[in-house]
């Protein structure tokens, strides 16, 4: 019987810290929306911010890959 006390304080115990990081994972979110928020308000385009993060984000080969890429599907289309 004990192992059942101990298990259902560790699980709530896991629980409990579940919660907390995604108490802070909205608060962190809701900061990022206010950065954006600014950036729009200060007359920049935050799409084109999102899409400079995503790359920053990317190591340097894959940003080339997809940039490549992506060239050469604008010019299947006919968009260059």
């Amino acid at each position: 019987m004990a192992e059942g006390i101990i298990a259902a304080d560790e699980l709530r115990l896991l629980i409990e810290r579940i919660e907390r990081l995604e108490e802070e994972k909205k608060a962190i979110a809701d900061d990022v929306k206010d950065v954006y928020g600014e950036a729009k308000s200060r007359g920049y385009d935050t799409k084109t911010i999102r899409a400079i993060v995503r790359l920053r984000k990317m190591e340097n080969h894959d940003r080339q890959e997809a940039e490549a890429l992506l060239e050469t599907y604008k010019t299947a289309l006919g968009i260059d």
